[in-house]
C-alpha cells in the first residue's frame, strides 16, 4: 500500500514538475514574441526616420555689391541665389532649363540667406550653404536607388544638375537644424517638430499642473477622510469607470463644455490641457490611493497613538511614505497623456500651425497631432520625418519614464 503511495505521489510529482516547464516555456515565448515584435517595429521606425536628422545642402556663390549690404533691405535674396545657381551654369540660357535649375535650391534658402548677411558682412563673393528641395535631398540620401525611377521626382535634366554639383563637391549633408527649430511648413526640407514640441510641453505642463493636487487631494480625502456610505461608493466607481473610457469621448466633453460653453479659443494648448486632465484624473486618483493603501497601518496607529492628530499624521507620516507612488502614477498618466491624439483632434489642435506658439492661448499642435498630419502627406519627405518624429515622441516617453523610477528611488523609504 505504501508503495503504491509512492508511486502516485512520485506520478504528481512529474506531472506538476512537467506543467511547470509547459508554463515556463509558454511564458518564455510570450516574452520573446513580444520583445520581437518591438524590436521589428522599433527598426522600421529607426530605419526610416535616422535619415531625417541630416539634410542635404548645397553650396552657391552670392555676389554682394556695397550698395547691397548699405541697404539690405532692399535685396532681393530669392534673386541673389538663382544668379548664384547660374553662374554655377553659365552654359544654361533656356528659361526652361533656368527653371529646372532653381527648382534645386528649396524656397527657405532665401530666408536663410536673409538671416546671415548683416551691414557687417564684407562685400565681395559668399560661399552660401543653401538648402536643397526635399527632391534633391531623397536622391542625395539614397532614396529610389533600386526602384524604377531612380531619379525619384527629379527631372532627367536635374538629376544631371544634381550629378555635376556633386562631382564638384558642392552638394553636402549637415546636421539638420530645421527639424528641432522650425515649425510646420508645406516643404518638407523645412519642416520642424519645434512647434509641436512647445504645444506638447504647454499641454502637459498644464496638465500636471491640475491632474497632480486635485487627483493626489482627492485620493487623501476618499482614503483617509470620507465616510464609507454609497455616495462615496458611487464615487469610487465611477472613478474606476472613467479610467477605463475611451478618450475620445474626453475630446467630446471638452469641445462641449471648454470651446462651446465657456468659450475658450480652438486649437489652444489651455484647452488641450483641460481635457487631457479630465483623462488623466482618473489614472492618478486610482494610482495614488493604492499608493496610500499600501502604507502600513502600523505607523498610522502609531502616530495617533502618540497623540497625533489624524490629519496631522496624514501630512508628517501617511503622504511622505505614499508619495513616490503617487509621483509615479501621476508620470504614468502624463505618458499616457502625452500619447494621445484623439481627443485633441476633437478640440480643433489638427489644424496647419506654421509658427512656434508663444502662449497657453497660441493656437498649437502636439506631436502626436504632428505626427498624424505628416504621415497623412505622400511626399516622401514627409514619411520620413514622421519616423523621426515619432523617434523624438518616444525619447520623450522614455525620459517621462526614467523621470518616474528616478523619484521613485529618491522618495522611497524603508520601514
Amino acid at each position: 500500500m505504501s508503495r503504491d503511495l509512492k508511486t502516485l505521489v512520485s506520478q504528481g510529482l512529474k506531472s506538476r514538475y512537467r506543467n511547470e516547464r509547459i508554463m515556463r516555456s509558454l511564458g518564455v515565448t510570450a516574452l520573446l514574441f513580444a520583445s520581437g515584435f518591438l524590436l521589428l517595429i522599433l527598426s522600421i521606425i529607426f530605419s526610416q526616420g535616422y535619415r531625417a536628422f541630416t539634410q542635404t545642402y548645397i553650396e552657391i556663390p552670392i555676389e554682394l555689391s556695397t550698395a547691397d549690404i548699405e541697404d539690405i533691405s532692399s535685396i532681393n535674396f530669392q534673386n541673389k541665389i538663382r544668379d548664384g545657381l547660374r553662374e554655377l551654369f553659365p552654359e544654361l540660357q533656356a528659361r526652361a532649363e533656368l527653371a529646372d535649375l532653381f527648382r534645386l535650391a528649396s524656397r527657405g534658402a532665401s530666408i536663410d540667406l536673409e538671416r546671415d548677411i548683416s551691414s557687417e558682412t564684407p562685400p565681395g563673393t559668399i560661399n552660401f550653404i543653401a538648402l536643397a528641395s526635399s527632391d534633391v535631398d531623397m536622391i542625395n540620401k539614397g532614396y529610389f536607388v533600386d526602384s524604377e525611377s531612380p531619379r525619384g521626382r527629379l527631372s532627367e535634366q536635374q538629376y544631371e544638375y544634381f550629378q555635376s554639383l556633386t562631382d564638384r563637391n558642392l552638394i553636402s549633408r549637415q546636421i539638420n537644424t530645421n527639424l528641432f527649430l522650425k515649425g510646420d511648413s508645406s516643404y518638407p526640407e523645412m519642416a520642424g517638430v519645434m512647434g509641436a514640441i512647445m504645444g506638447s510641453v504647454f499641454v502637459l505642463g498644464i496638465t500636471l499642473f491640475l491632474s497632480f493636487p486635485i487627483g493626489a487631494a482627492t485620493a487623501i480625502y476618499l482614503e483617509e477622510f470620507a465616510p464609507k456610505n454609497r455616495f462615496t461608493d458611487f464615487i469610487e466607481v465611477n472613478i474606476n469607470n472613467l479610467a477605463a473610457v475611451p478618450s475620445v469621448i474626453f475630446g467630446l466633453l471638452g469641445l462641449a463644455m471648454f470651446i462651446n460653453f465657456f468659450g475658450f479659443p480652438r486649437s489652444a494648448p489651455i484647452v488641450g490641457g483641460f481635457v487631457l486632465t479630465l483623462m488623466t484624473l482618473p489614472i492618478v486618483i486610482i494610482a495614488s490611493r493604492a499608493a496610500i493603501t499600501s502604507v502600513p497601518p502600523s505607523i498610522k496607529e502609531a502616530a495617533l497613538g502618540l497623540g497625533a492628530s489624524k490629519l496631522k499624521m496624514v501630512v508628517d507620516h501617511v503622504i511622505p511614505l505614499a508619495l513616490p507612488g503617487m509621483l509615479t502614477g501621476t508620470i504614468i498618466g502624463m505618458a499616457r497623456a502625452l500619447g494621445e491624439s484623439a481627443p485633441l483632434l476633437m478640440i480643433g489642435m489638427v489644424a496647419f500651425i506654421t509658427e512656434i506658439p508663444q502662449t497657453i492661448f497660441s493656437p498649437s499642435t502636439t506631436l502626436p497631432i504632428q505626427i498624424f498630419l505628416w504621415a497623412d502627406s505622400p511626399d516622401r519627405g514627409f514619411s520620413e520625418r514622421t519616423s523621426a518624429a515619432i523617434i523624438i515622441l518616444l525619447v520623450f516617453l522614455i525620459l517621462m519614464n526614467l523621470i518616474a523610477v528616478i523619484l521613485r528611488k529618491k522618495f522611497e523609504k524603508k520601514w
